[in-house]
């Protein structure tokens, strides 16, 4: 049974100055109605990733409302296209009807927030929904220079910030299933080699919905070289989500999932990062250390934090992993 949200600091708060409405974790999960939980135990223990804590009760209270949420706007944006429809077929005779193309959607935040396990979460239970059961994610790390080009370069100390990506390519990808082709690839990366893999490709046919999947996927256009404004990859996202938490959290998630790569993946003989294995713990969680305050700090502060105004909805994390409040974006 749903109750009503608490009436005490729970209360939604609404302020005319920004263009989000905010709302705490019972709030939003009251906002699931009756949507049944698609997911067993079982499940979400395989999607979630290394060092998150996700279980039943945070895919009920905050995964469901957003994929009933996400099943509205769906909706919605095909009634739209219907209405645009009858628009241009009252105007020009039907030569200008638009077919359906792809629901997209862009999952943003900081490396170690989460962003994969939610990502994975919501294509999961998207496709449980019988209006679009074909959903695909893609992250962009396929997307990023390979390795030779990044050395060449002088990048490897920047791997991650957005100067490191194939942006155009990245934009045209999306681009070319929003425009409804039969068939986009994209390149492989492969955190084994830490490098894209040669030769290697992901094919994406006509999904119902796409999930972008990256740290910077929220970052405006670059303008050209003649200063003109070009469209970037947000501009193609129908929905979007930013996975916020304290950069001292998502430190110690960093050296906490690095702790358990180390005993794990790291072990493998074909790891980039296998010789973290064959030191002590202590030089490995330095270098890691190192990594963060370096490396991906600088670019959650300088580069990834600062787009998340422009994310339809925002899942604040507390200390514990959990989503504690959220952000709506009004329309």
């Amino acid at each position: 049974m749903i109750t009503s949200p608490p009436h005490s600091a729970n209360r939604r708060s609404e302020h005319p100055s920004t263009p989000y409405v905010d709302l705490s974790r019972a709030e939003w999960s009251a906002l699931r109605d009756k949507t049944p939980l698609p997911l067993s135990a079982a499940e979400v223990e395989q999607l979630r990733g290394l060092g998150d804590v996700i279980d039943l009760d945070e895919v009920r209270d905050v995964y469901l409302p957003l994929s009933r949420l996400l099943n509205l706007y769906v909706q919605a944006t095909g009634e739209l296209r219907g209405a645009l429809n009858t628009f241009l077929g009252e105007a020009g005779g039907g030569q200008g009807e638009q077919p359906g193309t792809p629901f997209v959607i862009g999952v943003a935040g900081s490396v170690a927030v989460g962003k994969s396990t939610v990502a994975r979460l919501l294509q999961a239970m998207l496709a449980r929904w019988p209006e679009h059961p074909r959903v695909e994610r893609v992250t962009t790390d396929g997307f990023l220079l390979p390795m030779k080009e990044l050395q060449a370069r002088g990048l490897m100390a920047r791997k991650g910030f957005p100067e490191s990506y194939d942006r155009r390519a990245l934009t045209r990808f999306v681009a070319d299933i929003k425009a409804g082709k039969d068939e986009v690839t994209a390149p492989v990366y492969s955190h084994l080699i830490y490098d894209i893999v040669p030769g290697e490709r992901l094919t994406v046919r006509r999904p119902d919905i796409l999930i972008v999947e990256g740290i910077n996927v929220l970052q405006p256009a670059l303008p050209g070289k003649d200063g003109r404004t070009r469209v970037g990859l947000a501009d193609y996202f129908d929905f979007s989500v930013y996975v916020d938490a304290r950069p001292e959290d998502i430190e110690r998630w960093y050296l906490n999932r690095f702790r358990k790569l180390r005993e794990t993946a790291f072990q493998n003989p074909a790891s980039y990062f296998r010789k973290y294995t064959q030191v002590s713990e202590e030089e490995a969680l330095e270098y890691a250390r190192t990594m963060w305050r370096t490396i991906n700090k600088p670019n959650l502060l300088e580069n990834v934090a600062p787009t998340r105004g422009r994310a339809t909805l925002v899942l604040r994390k507390g200390p514990d992993h959990k989503v504690q409040r959220l952000s709506l974006r009004k329309l």
